[in-house]
């Protein structure tokens, strides 16, 4: 039953505070991590684990989220989520170590999966049927928007503070959180107690989708398969992933409820959530790169730039509702939305060494609106067949899938910023040669300049060869990063055929009762 006045509102102020939580400390942590190194003397690679162990216990999580709300009440579940959420923050505080950072960040991460897909449920469950389409809209809010306020939020902590207190922030908001929850979120049966757990499908899970979310987060950096544990992680996931889908179609009690994936929305959803999320969170990590090493922004400014966008996503995200509502077909909102998604990548890939924040401004207003018309029509889209108990377990395979399009995207752009590089170094130096006057020019402009200094010839001349490989290597860094502007943009428009094969439905109509 749904709820109505002050209530309905405290509700829905309480499911999205407590998914942005989660969400934030996606990125949060990512422009704290130089200090965390050099405060807790940590390598960089040891110190990215901070993140892969967090995001691989959050998408562990994820899709057992229906099952664990059904078996221990979804209010429980969550209640129980958010304290979790909230004492790991604090642990996460007051580490000495980075083993103890790194362990407290998965149990963060392990609650913050019960997090994103029960708050979900409890917003549709909380708003009438006919108005899906703003709920939808409104927890939309957290989950576009959390990943692109995180830097700008952790680059303000940063300045200001010090690593600590980028959880510490957590802690009032957790609080609030759990106390709104316990007193005005509606108590839900606990349909799956009693009945037996499927223990081998838990450890299926957690090796499938662990060892491809480890996979994903550390392959570039180790090198991919050159590595012999990467290889491991790659066989487990396949072979895992294989047994895991077998052992849940098999048993009668299930972790995870494949049998959903018979509504043909809701598979083709499922695609699309991971082509959201490798345009959502590979967007945000290009563009910081791109600002911070190429353009010198400090983190701050690479979050401020990112602020506006997110601003305007939460304008639009209640009107994107409201034409949902009065039967605006989805598909034809989320194509808009990929089109201003591609549009806004081809701006960026024309971008210059010269491009400052007002280059910026346009581009990412429009990635903003693009983001509202994307994740709202998705969401719905894909769970518009599902009725009851599949609404939970739904949620947690789509935010999945969206979570695992983030990774892929990160490591597939990162791969490609890699190998790309090579690519334009080499193009580019078979200009650097006597023989070319352009080349001869500048080389000699650049002695001249270093004599006028004070720099004897021959330093003159050392210095010069430093700066034509300073902006070697520059140019190649800018057309690398065009490439993968251009890349993250054709992956969305080439997805736009797959919105069709959704079904047509004039008004949304769920369910209320998902318990």
């Amino acid at each position: 039953m749904a709820e109505v006045g002050l209530k309905k509102w405290i509700i829905t102020f309480t499911v999205i505070t407590a998914s942005l939580l989660e969400l934030i400390d996606t990125t949060i942590v990512n422009v704290a991590l130089p200090q965390i190194q050099g405060n807790l003397g940590a390598t960089l690679e040891d110190v990215a684990w901070l993140s892969t162990g967090y995001a691989v216990a959050n998408v562990i999580v994820l899709p057992m989220s229906g099952w664990l709300g059904s078996r221990f009440g979804r209010k429980n579940y969550f209640l129980t989520s958010i304290i979790l959420f909230t004492f790991a923050s604090f642990l996460c505080g007051n580490a000495t170590s980075l083993e103890e950072l790194v362990l407290f960040r998965i149990l963060q991460g392990i609650a913050g999966g019960g997090l994103i897909s029960t708050a979900q449920a409890i917003l549709i469950e909380t708003w009438p049927r006919e108005d899906v389409g703003i709920a939808t809209a409104l927890f939309g809010l957290g989950a576009v928007v959390g990943p692109t306020v995180g830097p700008t939020i952790g680059g303000y902590i940063i300045e200001i503070s010090s690593w600590p207190w980028i959880f510490y922030v957590n802690i009032p908001v957790g609080i609030l959180a759990a106390y709104c929850t316990y007193t005005f979120v509606r108590t839900t049966p606990k349909d799956g107690q009693g009945q037996p757990v499927d223990w081998w499908g838990i450890g299926l899970l957690a090796i499938a989708v662990g060892s491809l979310q480890t996979l994903l987060e550390k392959g570039e950096s180790e090198d991919w398969f050159s590595t012999p544990y990467i290889t491991v992680l790659a066989v487990l996931s396949v072979f895992g992933v294989i047994l895991f889908i077998w052992r849940e179609m098999s048993t009668d009690h299930p972790i995870v409820n494949f049998k959903i994936m018979k509504h043909r929305s809701f598979s083709v959803g499922m695609f699309t959530s991971f082509i959201l999320g490798f345009g959502l969170y590979g967007s945000v990590f290009v563009f910081p790169i791109f600002c911070q090493n190429l353009l010198g922004f400090s983190a701050l400014q690479t979050g401020e730039l990112l602020f506006p966008g997110g601003l305007c996503t939460i304008i639009m995200m209640p009107f994107i509702g409201i034409m949902l509502k009065k039967g605006v077909p989805a598909q034809f909102m989320a194509t808009g939305g990929m089109l201003l998604f591609f549009v806004f990548c081809s701006m960026l890939s024309k971008s210059t060494l010269a491009s400052g924040p007002n280059d910026f401004f346009g581009p990412l207003m429009i990635r903003g609106v693009g983001m509202a018309l994307l994740f709202v029509p998705l969401t719905t889209l894909a769970i518009q067949d599902l009725k009851g108990a599949e609404i939970g377990q739904g949620s947690g395979l789509n935010n999945m899938m969206r979570q695992l399009g983030g990774s892929f995207g990160i490591a597939a752009l990162t791969t490609l910023i890699h190998v790309r590089q090579g690519f334009h170094r080499n193009n580019l130096l078979v200009n650097v040669n006597e023989y070319n006057p352009a080349f001869t020019t500048r080389f000699n402009g650049f002695i001249q300049n270093f004599i006028a200094k004070g720099h004897s010839y021959l330093d003159s001349k050392m210095l010069a060869v430093k700066a034509i490989e300073g902006t070697v290597t520059k140019q190649v860094l800018l057309l690398t990063y065009s490439d993968a502007y251009w890349v993250a943009g054709l992956v969305l428009l080439f997805s736009i055929p797959l919105l069709y094969l959704q079904k047509f439905k004039k008004n949304v109509n769920i369910p209320t009762d998902v318990h």
